[in-house]
């Protein structure tokens, strides 16, 4: 158990979001739920016991929506242990002639800023509270080493958090920070739901692909979450068995 650690959610409206902060709440962790939409997060924490989440509707691409959140936080709590930086969107689909740059933008904005925005003011907590420390933990996505045919703005800022990753633990582990991200392929979720009747690979062709139940994905978060400050998990990478990444290409 850990009762009296705080951990704050990102995209804790729906999917992967929703079970990691279920998840940790179940554990004893008092959880900040953020997202765009309040509705949602509301849901996720309905039957979780009185004072133990927090709903704070954020725009993660809004510097002053994340900096609200982590002072609700702190002044609800006073500490952020935890940070799981999963908000997200897939972006636009086609060849890299077809993206605007609108489309561009805004998966940069999302993917990409808004983890360091939200990165940024977890560190910033914890580097002051006492105990100080705590861990940062990105999700990032397969995607991240090898791309899906179509999708450059959703893999260029995927490909980009591995260094946002890994830039946060060199600079923040003296201060007792650590920083992993987490690689999934195909958890089950409304958006990847349509890959189980065919996602197009490399090679041109469209084929079904597996997924796997996400509490799974709320299981390895978990076990990141819980390390003392003097071990962490940098990379962790999740799949279905019969996932075709290993090989893509």
């Amino acid at each position: 158990m850990h009762d009296g650690r705080v951990a704050v959610v990102t995209g804790a409206g729906s999917g992967i979001g929703r079970a990691v902060a279920r998840a940790l709440a179940s554990d004893g962790y008092r959880v900040a739920l953020a997202g765009r939409r309040e509705e949602a997060l509301r849901e996720t924490a309905a039957g979780g016991a009185e004072g133990t989440t927090l709903v704070v509707p954020t725009d993660v691409t809004d510097p002053e929506a994340v900096s609200a959140l982590f002072e609700a936080v702190v002044a609800e709590w006073g500490r952020v242990d935890v940070l799981f930086n999963n908000a997200g969107t897939f972006g636009p689909t086609g060849a890299i002639d077809t993206v605007s740059v609108e489309e561009w933008r805004h998966t940069v904005d999302v993917n990409l800023t808004g983890m360091f925005l939200c990165a940024r003011e977890a560190v910033r907590v914890m580097k002051k509270q006492d105990p100080r420390g705590g861990k940062i933990i990105n999700n990032g996505s397969i995607a991240a080493t090898t791309p899906r045919p179509e999708s450059v703005a959703y893999s260029a800022t995927k490909h980009a958090v591995t260094g946002l990753t890994k830039s946060i633990l060199l600079d923040c582990r003296r201060f007792d920070i650590g920083c992993g991200q987490i690689d999934i392929g195909n958890a089950a979720t409304e958006m990847t739901a349509g890959f189980a009747e065919g996602a197009k690979q490399a090679d041109g062709s469209i084929r079904p692909e597996p997924s796997f139940d996400v509490a799974h994905v709320a299981d390895a978060v978990r076990y990141m979450a819980a390390l003392p400050p003097e071990a962490n998990v940098f990379s962790l990478t999740v799949t279905a068995t019969g996932m075709p990444f290993v090989g893509r290409g």
